[in-house]
């Protein structure tokens, strides 16, 4: 039987503060469209701006840089760190530990963030314990 729900454009640009300390645009989600297996954020990391060090539970995460330049710090211990520029694609396997940072002192740095989660945060789980490795 045909899904009946309704399709749903969303054009608000409120946002809201994630857990990993990041501004969000209000995305698709279970919350906003009833999503039932993904999410899709804008996000924003304002000049000399980071995330608190994080992992997402059980799910995969996409991003493609929109704007901007940042590194990503990853892996256990945050041991690996790469540089994304607009027109990057980022994955982000299950589990992974990351850190995303604007050095830019005027730039901000706008991604769009999709996961396999339909959740805007209810499985982030902040890593305080690796915060000061990123500096």
């Amino acid at each position: 039987m045909p899904d009946e729900r309704e399709c749903v454009v969303l054009s608000s640009t409120d946002t809201f503060d994630t857990i990993q300390g990041l501004p969000y645009r209000l995305g698709i989600s279970h919350k906003s469209v009833g999503s039932i297996a993904l999410s899709m954020h804008v996000v924003t990391i304002p000049p000399g701006g980071r995330a608190k060090a994080h992992r997402h539970a059980e799910h995969e995460s996409a991003l493609y840089v929109v704007s901007g330049q940042a590194e990503m710090w990853y892996g256990e211990g945050l041991a690996h760190i790469m540089v994304v520029s607009a027109g990057d694609l980022i994955f982000v396997p299950p589990g992974c530990p990351h850190v995303s940072v604007n050095r830019s002192r005027t730039e901000p740095v706008t991604g769009v963030v999709a996961r396999s989660d339909p959740n805007e945060e209810e499985r982030v789980i902040l890593m305080p314990e690796l915060d000061g490795i990123v500096t």
